[in-house]
């Protein structure tokens, strides 16, 4: 895993290498064991490495290929690379380096912009093709690995793993786009791609390809799309169960071979990556490490999970390491957290993740992590609710999962952003797309192909890779994907939610962690606000800077401030927190750097 870079000029003017130097350094925590560049003309590439597959120096980046006239910058990993490189190798192709990098290059020279279905893995990268003048850029299926980009008028392109790295430049449109102001509010948090909440940075959506030639022109491809419907054969329920522990055996293991470093899994304590360890070790792997962390209690919840962690790593016998989080390092360290979100996220756990990952990362370079099973494999509550819910599909849908509906919206944020009911456009849109046979199936599909992209995925990768940590997720290996979508919902939903995994656990964990009631990464004090939390927030609310963007009506936030522990959203987060997150995230993202 990597953070990746670059600047393609149409207007005749040389790229600026001291921008370059800049966004690089935006990128360093990705990145931490080489940098590099490359300039050819209109073009420059920046390259942070971590290095995971062929440490040597023949795999740095950006990677050349003076015979097939090819630049590649590469974030993620390719988990197939090896029967790839045997392939192309009986192609006649000739390899200088051992990695995953150098085979993109070669199958992209051999297949071209196809190459992408080729790979299984996850990944951004950008290849520059020399006697084409053109730039190529790909996201992988599931969007694991970040990819945005933004204009310069009609100057130039640029592309970063970041927003931040993006922002350096100076240039970049930074009003608030009202389309994604709606989706932030009330998809907690999700602003489904191509959108961002900046006017002038857009992402590439996942599984999508973009080609950009010299003059500017470009041309974006959808490769692959994720179908929800029953296979033609019936299959029973012990064939959907032998299919998925196959697939996830294979899963787990691809994201454990392919690593050049140790790799440990961040335990929970849930079903998800309990399930994790128990099938490592059916793999064979021994003296396996795994790391746990837990908050301070509040009356309400507890903050940790130690109870169910502590019983799995008991049972297999593993390296475990747990920590405990005063909440007063919490609240010290959450603007470090937001610094290095790539977009406003409000789930309580990405401070987690932030403060877990910064521990791990001093043993290991790798862990594997589990999210995607609740999305994949319905686990979460509210599918259930909306199952049972009368009305269209968007109806079922929103009762159960909107933060806020649009009336509400309204009285949020100022009459400036004020304008249609985009989010349930864009749900309802999403929702009627073919190729789904149930309803449930089609609300799996969006989460999975849409909104885990934006919410969970991104936040594991953007607080693990703040400290150089790469996080692995096999529940959203493709091929695992592909055919948990072909279940019959009631293998998913019966049995309090992740019916499957459930099975498949028996026998391998716990009792107490297979039937325990569905829990989250828990830290309380962002949830239940009081104290220090509260002064912060209101602090941040507050302050001359928020007043003087006038995103928020006073109003509403003076009866947020008021009693913050009465609104919560339908999914019981803290509205209070999602309007101090987005501002503090502007504060520091954005204002800083205009101050700058």
């Amino acid at each position: 895993m990597c953070g990746i870079c670059g600047e393609l000029r149409f207007d005749g003017q040389a790229p600026d290498p001291a921008l370059l130097k800049r966004m690089l350094g935006r990128l360093a925590r990705r990145g931490p064991d080489h940098a590099g560049c490359f300039s050819a003309g209109p073009l420059l590439l920046g390259h942070r490495r971590l290095a995971i597959i062929d440490l040597s120096e023949r795999s740095n980046q950006p990677m050349v290929d003076p015979e097939l006239g090819l630049v590649l910058v590469f974030n993620g990993t390719i988990y197939n690379y090896p029967e790839l490189r045997r392939e192309l190798l009986a192609r006649g192709y000739r390899f200088f380096s051992d990695g995953d990098t150098e085979v993109i290059l070669k199958a992209y020279a051999e297949w071209g912009e196809r190459c992408v279905e080729r790979f299984t893995g996850v990944f951004a990268f950008a290849v520059w093709d020399r006697d084409k003048h053109t730039l190529f850029l790909a996201r992988d299926r599931l969007g694991v690995k970040p990819l945005y980009y933004s204009h310069s008028d009609s100057r130039c392109f640029r592309f970063a793993s970041s927003t931040q790295a993006l922002l350096e430049a100076g240039d970049v449109d930074t009003s608030i786009d009202p389309v994604a102001l709606h989706h932030q509010l009330s998809l907690h948090g999700v602003v489904p791609a191509p959108r961002t909440i900046l006017e002038g940075i857009r992402k590439l959506p996942p599984a999508t390809t973009l080609s950009i030639d010299a003059q500017g022109q470009e041309r974006q491809r959808t490769y692959w799309n994720l179908r929800a419907t029953r296979p033609a054969e019936p299959h029973t329920e012990q064939d959907w169960l032998e299919a998925v522990h196959q697939s996830l055996i294979r899963a787990v293991r691809r994201r454990l071979d392919i690593a050049d470093v140790p790799v440990g899994v961040l335990l929970s304590g849930g079903l998800d990556s309990s399930l994790l360890v128990a099938l490592l070790a059916e793999s064979g792997v021994n003296d396996l490490l795994t790391f746990s962390i837990g908050f301070e209690d509040q009356p309400e919840e507890r903050g940790n999970e130690f109870e169910y962690s502590d019983q799995v790593a008991a049972r297999y016998a593993t390296r475990h390491h747990k920590y405990l989080i005063p909440n007063e390092d919490v609240l010290k360290r959450l603007p470090e957290a937001v610094i290095c979100m790539a977009e406003p996220m409000v789930a309580q756990d990405a401070v987690a993740f932030y403060l877990l990952a910064e521990r791990v990362s001093r043993a290991v370079k790798v862990v594997q992590s589990g999210q995607g099973a609740d999305e994949v494999f319905g686990g979460y509550f509210w599918y259930p609710l909306m199952e049972a819910e009368p009305g269209s599909d968007l109806e079922r849908f929103r009762r159960h999962y909107f933060d806020r509906d649009h009336e509400e919206y309204l009285e949020t944020v100022a009459p400036a952003c004020h304008g249609p009911d985009s989010t349930a456009q864009f749900v309802a849109e999403r929702l009627a797309r073919p190729g789904a046979d149930e309803f449930l199936d089609r609300v799996w599909r969006l989460d999975v192909t849409t909104l885990i992209v934006d919410d969970p995925v991104k936040r594991v990768d953007n607080m693990t890779m703040a400290w150089g940590l790469e996080a692995r997720v096999p529940f959203l290996d493709h091929e695992l994907v592909e055919l948990a979508m072909q279940l019959p919902p009631a293998l998913k939903i019966g049995d309090g939610g992740k019916y499957i995994l459930k099975k498949l656990a028996r026998g391998r964990l716990p009792a107490a962690v297979i039937d325990r009631p569905k829990g989250y990464f828990p830290m309380p004090a962002l949830k239940y606000v009081r104290g220090e939390f509260l002064q912060f927030m209101a602090d941040i609310l507050n302050s001359r800077a928020c007043r003087e963007r006038g995103l928020f009506q006073r109003p509403y936030l003076d009866k947020l401030l008021a009693s913050p522990e009465t609104w919560l959203t339908r999914l019981q987060g803290s509205k209070l927190w999602h309007a101090a997150l987005l501002e503090l995230w502007l504060q520091l993202n954005v204002d800083a750097v205009k101050a700058a």
